[in-house]
């Protein structure tokens, strides 16, 4: 092989053919070529192999700290990636079970936050309660929010964000988890596939401790609101986002 990007090609084959460990050694590979070159790109082959790893039934947490260790480096090094390597950082040292240190992390990246006032985003509703609905409607109206898209299942939701993607917009997505045909843990998923540091807030009436709750949480989700629900609540969850927007 020629190039790093035919040896990423290849790691991904093997991922999606279960070959977790010729996976895994090959993005360790990778990664400690990055390192060296302090490129971003080290950061990610080091949480794919985690996830390899991982799916071997074995310990990730070496591979996190090392990750995380490596992103505070970068955001110490350079302001224009700093707020977002600090907030990779927090989130790789949590998992290493490092929380000091990912606090200390996440206070940091909230230095890096514009003073800015922006014009408010996009928001779209995905729930299957027309009362659910028209309460998120009216809050978020409250809350200086105007331009709100709805609708009522999974598939609708997939069509809706994938065209604002496409327009080069930035939504925030306020996701039921219990739906009717593509459930909100599934349509999280798909959507994260798709844009990694795309916001989306869990809306459920379960516990945040529930597994599948705590599932769709690791994959990327930015808040969480449990219902019964409150404005606040609701204006919590919508700054926390903000605050963790990828600039």
């Amino acid at each position: 092989m020629n190039t790093d990007l035919e040896k990423f090609d290849l790691a991904c084959t093997y991922m999606k053919n279960d070959q977790n460990v010729s996976a895994y050694n090959l993005l360790v590979s990778l990664a400690q070529k990055e390192l060296k070159k302090d490129d971003l790109k080290a950061g990610l082959y080091l949480l794919l192999a985690s996830d390899c790893k991982a799916k071997q039934g074995k310990d990730a947490k070496e591979e996190f700290e090392t990750a995380g260790k490596y992103y505070l480096r970068i955001a110490k090094k350079n302001n224009a990636e700093s707020q977002y390597a600090y907030r990779c950082a927090a989130k790789c040292l949590l998992k290493a079970g490092q929380v000091d240190l990912a606090m200390k992390a996440s206070e940091e990246a909230k230095k890096f936050i514009p003073k800015l006032v922006e014009e408010r985003r996009t928001i779209v509703v995905v729930d299957d309660s027309p009362a659910i609905t028209l309460r998120l409607r009216s809050y978020l109206e409250q809350l200086g929010y105007r331009d709100i898209k709805t609708t009522d299942n999974g598939k609708g939701a997939l069509a809706i964000v994938s065209n604002l993607l496409e327009e080069s917009q930035n939504p925030i997505i306020l996701l039921d988890m219990e739906m009717p045909g593509i459930t909100g843990d599934a349509v999280a998923k798909k959507l994260l596939e798709k844009k990694p540091d795309l916001s989306i807030i869990l809306i459920t009436a379960d516990e945040k401790s529930e597994p599948r709750v705590r599932k769709t949480i690791g994959f990327g989700s930015a808040a969480f609101i449990q219902k019964p629900f409150t404005i606040n609540e609701l204006k919590n969850a919508l700054d926390i986002t903000e605050n963790n927007r990828v600039r």
